[in-house]
Parts: structure tokens; C-alpha cells; sequence
């Protein structure tokens, strides 16, 4: 099978490139969204023309997790029960660590280290250089977990034996563990010394990084998967209520609410006081942050479960239509449309003017920009 690139005008079916990155802002992605507040915005060379694949790497396996990327390393899970570590140049493997449990958590990579989940219900810390296990840490039944956020030198996750994991990431000792009512599949943002989170009990908390005591916590509709972003002193946050949320982060008080209609599994991004998500609807949206007003949405053909990633010209975002698609930050028009074999629920990467993302089809791809020569 090869990458099927979907222009505005129409289809070019396009071989694997050879062509290289163009010249661009160097920057990793070391967590799911980015960074640990969760926004996923950059500024990077973006893909402006339907884009050319460079290489894709086959899993063995249904890709859910999200790409990380660290000194020309891409780190990222499967349903094949491996941990896999590539080279971003050639797309060739450089090691992978097997695991007892599917991977559908993203990895966050940190000093060396990369830290992540499995549904064997455990938690590891693997080395980013030879793959070789670090420590491991046994968590109660339920066996998915939320993506990591490690934050002077804690990891912060949670996990679907009910509870909110602090490990030290040196270690892997517990520090503390907060209780919530379900599982949580929602990955947690740190800002200011409060870790955010979202849970299947319907409710988003706010917990003491230090102590792991609650601060505040805010119940919708509906159970949420979606990450909470911080930004400006607001949580933004998507429920299956069909509602995007803005809370006070110091507070926990709503600010406004957005109707979408549908689950919105996707999490936001923040941006130049506008918020980014996409929903069960087949739509992107684009909210005034301050306001939750509709900006502009664009329907993408399928459910999202994917989370976008937005640069000063660009939203990228994948879709259950089986497609990638970048949209004009701006306006929401499509750029350009990438289609692969499968549904695409990642949430895409942006590293030096390749995109990086997983599909259901086991592939990870990087694409770049089709004018390249």
C-alpha cells in the first residue's frame, strides 16, 4: 500500500521520497500535546502543499498512541505490544521494548528517559538510548493509563484502577495517589504546582502537585477522555456531554461552555486567544478563547478522536475518515488532505517540517511537504 495524498483538486497517488526536511525551527515533542500544559502550538516550517510521504514504519499492530519526538528519535506505542524507538531520518528501527498489554498512551521523554504505560497494568521507565528497562511500577486492575507528564523530576499520570499517580521518575517510588470514581484515560497538564485531570466519573480536578490533595473539582454531563490545556489562567476541556469546557484554574468555577452536540474526545489547543478542537461531529472548531464564540468549524469527513496540532498558518489533525488533514488557522479552510488505510486517531507531530502520526492500518508515517526537491 502506498500513501494516498489527497489535494483540493483532486487525488495523486505518490511513492515513498527519499527527499529530506527543509530547513526549519529544530524543535521536539517530548509529551502527548508537546509540552506539559498541553497546548501542542509551535512554530515550525509548516507542510503548504499536499505533502509527500517520506517513510512509513509498520507496527505490526493498531497505532493509537502519539508520536514523541527527542534528538532525532520517535517514540510511540502499538497495539502490537512493543514500544517502538525509530530514527526520524530514515524511518528504520532502532530498538523496541515488549510489553504484557496493548500501548494506547502516548510516551513523554524526558532526560534520557521515556516514560509510558501499558495495558499489562504496569508503568515504565525504559532508557531513550538502548531501550533497556529503567524501573517499573505495578498499578491495580483496569489496565489502560493516561499519557505522563513529568515535572521536576514526578511523574504525573492516571490510570483505570481509579487513581492519579505520582511516581518519582528517578525511582519509580509512589509519592502520593489520588482517588477518583472511574478510570481515566485523560492525560494531566501541570501548571503553577496543580496537576488537571479529567476523569470517567464525569468530573475535572484539580490536585496539590506536592501533596495530592484536591484543590477543586468541576462535574459535566458525561465521562471525559479529553486532556485538559492551561492557558491564560483558564482549563479548556471536552466532555461526552457534547460540551467543550472553560474553567478558572484557580477555581474551578465554568467560564463558559461550547455546544458541539456530540462526545468531544479530542483535547483542546490554545492559541493567540483561540481554542482548537475537534468532536464526534466531524468537525474542527475554533472558539474565541475568551468568549467560547464560534471563530469558524469545518466538517472532516469523520468522528475525531484525534487532537490538533497549530502553528502561526497551520491546524493539523487526523480523522476517522482514514485521512490527515491541515486546515488554515485562520479561516479553517483545508489545505491539504492525506489519506492512509485506516482510521487516524493519533494526534500528529510537527518536528522541523515533518509531520509524524499513527493509523488503525499499524503504520506511523512522516510526510513532508510535496514541493520539495
Amino acid at each position: 500500500m502506498v500513501l494516498r495524498i489527497i489535494g483540493i483538486c483532486g487525488l495523486l497517488l505518490l511513492f515513498v521520497s527519499s527527499i529530506h526536511a527543509q530547513d526549519g525551527d529544530v524543535a521536539d515533542w517530548p509529551t502527548f500535546r508537546q509540552n506539559v500544559t498541553r497546548t501542542a502550538v509551535l512554530s515550525a516550517t509548516d507542510i503548504t502543499e499536499s505533502p509527500t510521504l517520506k517513510w512509513r514504519f509498520d507496527t505490526g499492530g493498531v497505532v493509537e498512541s502519539s508520536p514523541a519526538i527527542v534528538d532525532g528519535v520517535l517514540y510511540q506505542g502499538t497495539f502490537a505490544n512493543n514500544l517502538f524507538a525509530i530514527d526520524i531520518e530514515t524511518g528504520a528501527e532502532i530498538w523496541h521494548f515488549p510489553v504484557g498489554g496493548l500501548l494506547r498512551a502516548s510516551p513523554s521523554v524526558v532526560d534520557g528517559v521515556v516514560y509510558f504505560g501499558a495495558d499489562d497494568n504496569r508503568f515504565y521507565a525504559v532508557d531513550a538510548a538502548t531501550g533497556e528497562e529503567r524501573w517499573q511500577f505495578p498499578l491495580g486492575g483496569g489496565g489502560e493509563q493516561s499519557s505522563p507528564a513529568i515535572v521536576d523530576g514526578v511523574v504525573y499520570f492516571g490510570a483505570f484502577d481509579n487513581n492519579l499517580y505520582a511516581l518519582n521518575a528517578d525511582t519509580g517510588e509512589e509519592i502520593w495517589r489520588f482517588p477518583t470514581g472511574a478510570g481515566m484515560l485523560s492525560s494531566p497538564a501541570v501548571e503553577e504546582g496543580i496537576v488537571y485531570i479529567g476523569s470517567i466519573d464525569r468530573h475535572v480536578y484539580a490536585v496539590d502537585a506536592q501533596t495530592g490533595a484536591e484543590v477543586w473539582r468541576f462535574e459535566t454531563g458525561a465521562s471525559i477522555f479529553s486532556s485538559p490545556a492551561i492557558a491564560g489562567g483558564i482549563v479548556y476541556i471536552g466532555s461526552d456531554d457534547g460540551n467543550i469546557y472553560a474553567l478558572d484554574a484557580a477555581s474551578g468555577g465554568e467560564v463558559w461552555r461550547f455546544t458541539a452536540g456530540r462526545e468531544v474526545f479530542s483535547s483542546p489547543t490554545v492559541f493567540d486567544g483561540t481554542v482548537y478542537v475537534g468532536a464526534h461531529t466531524g468537525f474542527v472548531y475554533a472558539l474565541d478563547a475568551e468568549s467560547g464564540v464560534l471563530v469558524w468549524q469545518t466538517p472532516i469527513g469523520g468522528a475525531v478522536f484525534s487532537s490538533p496540532a497549530v502553528s502561526d498558518a497551520m491546524v493539523y489533525i487526523g480523522s476517522s475518515d482514514f485521512r490527515v488533514y491541515a486546515l488554515n488557522r485562520a479561516d479553517g479552510e483545508p489545505v491539504w488532505m492525506a489519506g492512509v488505510g485506516e482510521k487516524v486517531w493519533t494526534s500528529p507531530s510537527l518536528v522541523d517540517g515533518v509531520l509524524y502520526f499513527g493509523s488503525h492500518d499499524h503504520f506511523i508515517y512522516a510526510v513532508i511537504d510535496g514541493e520539495e526537491e
